[in-house]
């Protein structure tokens, strides 16, 4: 490159924020704790429970340790008449508890009967979710949809139509795959899919408003097991409503398949301003934790930006010049630190959700890294000097030195905590 060419533009870089576009804001509540949907609202965290509904105590417990994980709704199962009747004893049970979460009722194929023969379940719930597919098929399926809307409507909830294409209305699939037959060009196999997915959510939308129910208690979802499919049929699904959009890849996975295939579809939609409630439906691995799904679910919001819940830790990877293992244990420790304090600090410390800790291993990036968070510390690497510069708010406060240097640290972190985040009285 010679002296007069440059690489600078006179004009800086675009960087695309993201912005909700839908406008209609539903309302899910249980007494005064009132959690929004849509319209502006934060994109909302929600997950499932996995007991049986009919074990009142251990769905309890479940749906507790799902919203102390950061679960903002959460959807139980309601399948037949046990489980619906122990619906209001698991929401009397989560009262007792001090746990205030909305629960979601999740309904198939009998759904209108459970509401019906079952108020007490009906009202103990903040929100049903109806899938058009499992409802019925013709006249019979129109009645008892309009037998569930009829119940939401009665008690003042909002419902989620979600339609999964494992169970896609088949009566509405044949009659769209003959109308593509007979197009002059006709559409392949997976474009009559995905408008058979976002018609039958937007026909059963409008099917509820023409029962009366008001546009702001509807949400739509759309969901498919395929990465690309689910990208494709919510910016459709975006474009064509204004209704609050629920996102998910159905049956995601075991694992880091389902965490990455998730990540990559809702990462996506989330950048481009469609969505407003998520869940990541990761399939547990033998002994792990439900929880597990909803800490995906925030990681990926709080990578995007667009959310915080747990002050974020920067870590380097490591590499040859850092054959020690202190700034992985380092790591691990003020990251599990400040996720099992998150429940008491939020309440204690406001904001100290956006609070960004740095543990680097070596001088390359480290004091670098360390200065552009709010408190980091530079470990020694192979061959450097066994001290640790600490940085606070961009500044070298001071160096730690010694085989404790990890508890030096955390001590550190609790007093910047205490000092930056502290209620003044």
């Amino acid at each position: 490159m010679t002296s007069t060419q440059s690489h600078t533009s006179n004009q800086p870089v675009d960087l695309f924020t993201p912005v909700q576009r839908n406008t209609l804001q539903a309302r899910v509540a249980w007494g005064s704790h009132v959690v929004t949907v849509g319209g502006g609202a934060p994109v909302r965290v929600q997950s499932m429970t996995n007991t049986d509904t009919v074990d009142v105590i251990g769905t309890a417990i479940q749906v507790k340790e799902l919203a102390m994980a950061g679960s903002e709704v959460v959807r139980i199962t309601v399948n037949n008449d046990e489980a619906a009747r122990a619906v209001p004893h698991i929401r009397e049970q989560l009262d007792r508890m001090g746990v205030p979460t909305p629960l979601i009722g999740d309904f198939h194929y009998n759904g209108h009967k459970l509401l019906s023969d079952h108020p007490d379940c009906a009202q103990a719930l903040s929100k049903y979710r109806i899938n058009p597919g499992n409802v019925g098929r013709g006249d019979k399926g129109d009645k008892q949809f309009a037998q569930m809307i009829e119940a939401a409507m009665r008690w003042d909830k909002p419902v989620r139509i979600g339609v999964n294409w494992g169970s896609l209305d088949q009566d509405l699939l044949a009659s769209m795959m003959d109308a593509n037959t007979a197009r002059t060009t006709p559409w392949d196999a997976r474009q009559v899919m995905v408008e058979a997915l976002i018609t039958s959510a937007l026909d059963s939308a409008q099917q509820a408003r023409n029962l009366g129910m008001r546009p702001e208690q509807i949400l739509l979802s759309c969901k498919v097991s395929g990465v690309q499919d689910l990208i494709t049929v919510y910016q459709e699904l975006a474009r064509r409503c204004d209704y609050p959009l629920h996102l998910g890849l159905t049956e995601a996975g075991m694992g880091t398949k389902g965490t990455v295939a998730s990540s990559a579809a809702l990462a996506i939609l989330l950048q481009q301003g469609i969505g407003d409630t998520i869940r990541v439906s990761l399939t547990p691995a033998p002994g792990e934790a439900r929880t597990q799904e909803v800490v995906v679910a925030m990681e990926i919001l709080q990578s995007l930006g667009l959310r915080a819940f747990v002050p974020s830790v920067t870590a380097c990877p490591g590499c040859g010049r850092t054959t020690s293992t202190t700034f992985q244990e380092l790591t691990k420790q003020i990251d599990d630190y400040m996720r099992a304090s998150m429940a008491q600090w939020s309440k204690q410390y406001p904001g100290v959700e956006s609070m960004k800790v740095a543990v680097m291993g070596c001088i390359v990036n480290g004091p670098g890294e360390s200065k552009h968070a709010d408190i980091g510390i530079s470990l020694p690497g192979t061959g450097e000097a066994p001290s640790a510069p600490v940085y606070i708010d961009g500044e070298k406060a001071l160096t730690l030195r010694g085989n404790d240097i990890a508890a030096q640290f955390k001590v550190i972190v609790d007093d910047y905590v205490h000092k930056r985040f502290g209620r003044v009285a």
